[in-house]
C-alpha cells in the first residue's frame, strides 16, 4: 500500500446528507453545521463561501472569502460556521430576508431544496461525520479549506453525481454514499499533486531515500516487531542517523510514529469489524490485547472497548 492509498482509505460514509441546492439571486444560507468534513461542487453559477472568522474586519476577510465557480469543488474540512451567499457583502440585510430554518417552504423534490430547480445558480452539497483515525489523519493533512477550480481539475464525478442526486430508487442512499467517498478520495488526490499544496511533513518525507522506504515499511507491515536498529537496517544507515534524520523530516521519532499509526490502524478495526481486541492487536503489532488496551488508553483515553461502544 502507497502512503496516498493509507491516507485515503478510511472515507466510508453512512447516511451522508447529499442536497441539491438551487438559488436565484439574491441568495444567502446560514450553514451552521459541526460535520468534519463538507464538499460543495458547483454545478452551476457562482457565489462566496464566508467564515465567521472572515467577517467584521474587513483585511480578515478579503483573506478568509471564497469565491468558487461553476465546475469548482470546495471541500472544508471540520467547518465553523459560515455564510454562503450570490453576494459577500449586505449578509445581514439578506439573512434577514432569508433566514431561518430549511423547512418544507423551499423543498423541490427528492434530495432538491431552493428556489426552482433551474435556478442559475446550482451547487451540490454533500456532508458526513468521518469515523475511525485513519480518517482524522486525512483531516489533519487538509488545509481548512481546499479549493480546486475547473482550470485545474475537471471532476469527473459531477455529471453523473448532477444525475443520482435527486433520484430516489432502491440502494440510492449507498449509491450516493460511495460516490460521496470517490469525490472525498479524488479531489485530496488531485490537491496533492499540486505545487502550492501544503502536505504533511511525513507525506513530503516519502520522497526521501531513507525516510520514505522507513515510512514504507512501517504502514505496509505494521504488525512486524520493528526496532530503530532493524528498520534502520532495512534504510540501509546507521541507527543514529536514521532516527536523527527521521525526526528532522517527519516532526517525531520513528518510535513514536509507528506508535501512533498502530494505534489509528486499531482504532479503524475497532470501527470497521468485530474482531476481537486480541485479534486486532496480533494484526497491528502488540503482543496481547492487555499491551494494546494499555498503549490505546494511554493515547486516547479511553479503552479499546469504550472506544468500540462510542464509534457504533
Amino acid at each position: 500500500m502507497d502512503a496516498l492509498a493509507g491516507l485515503l482509505e478510511g472515507p466510508r460514509a453512512r447516511g451522508a446528507l447529499m442536497i441539491r441546492a438551487c438559488f436565484d439571486p439574491p441568495w444567502s444560507v446560514r450553514v451552521e453545521d459541526r460535520a468534519p468534513l463538507t464538499v460543495m461542487l458547483m454545478v452551476r453559477g457562482e457565489g462566496w463561501v464566508v467564515p465567521d472568522e472572515g467577517k467584521g474586519v474587513a483585511a480578515a476577510g478579503r483573506r478568509s472569502r471564497h469565491r468558487p465557480r461553476s465546475g469548482a469543488v470546495h471541500v472544508r474540512r471540520r467547518p465553523r460556521h459560515a455564510t454562503a451567499g450570490a453576494d459577500p457583502s449586505g449578509w445581514a440585510a439578506r439573512l434577514s430576508r432569508h433566514g431561518g430554518l430549511l423547512n418544507g417552504s423551499m423543498d423541490l423534490g427528492v434530495r432538491a431544496w431552493g428556489d426552482r430547480l433551474d435556478g442559475s445558480t446550482v451547487v451540490l452539497i454533500g456532508t458526513y461525520l468521518l469515523q475511525g483515525e485513519i480518517s482524522n489523519r486525512l483531516l489533519d493533512a487538509l488545509p481548512p479549506l481546499l479549493s480546486l477550480t475547473s482550470d485545474v481539475w475537471q471532476c469527473p464525478l459531477t455529471p453523473l453525481l448532477t444525475e443520482e442526486i435527486v433520484r430516489d430508487e432502491p440502494g440510492q442512499q449507498v449509491v450516493l454514499d460511495r460516490m460521496l467517498d470517490l469525490l472525498v478520495i479524488a479531489a485530496p488526490r488531485a490537491w496533492f499533486s499540486r505545487p502550492e499544496a501544503a502536505t504533511p511533513a511525513w507525506y513530503s518525507a516519502l520522497a526521501d531515500p531513507v525516510v520514505g522506504r522507513v515510512l514504507r515499511l512501517v504502514q505496509d507491515h505494521p504488525a512486524h516487531p520493528w526496532t530503530v536498529a532493524s528498520l534502520a537496517a532495512k534504510a540501509g544507515v546507521s541507527r543514529a542517523a536514521m532516527a536523527r534524520r527521521f525526526t528532522d523530516l517527519v516532526g517525531e521519532p520513528p518510535t513514536t510514529y509507528l506508535t501512533g499509526w498502530r494505534l489509528a490502524l486499531a482504532a479503524d478495526r475497532l470501527h470497521d469489524t468485530d474482531d476481537t481486541i486480541g485479534a486486532i492487536a496480533r494484526q497491528v503489532g502488540y503482543g496481547s490485547a492487555f499491551a494494546l488496551s494499555s498503549a490505546f488508553k494511554r493515547v486516547y483515553g479511553v479503552s479499546p472497548q469504550e472506544h468500540r461502544t462510542r464509534t457504533a
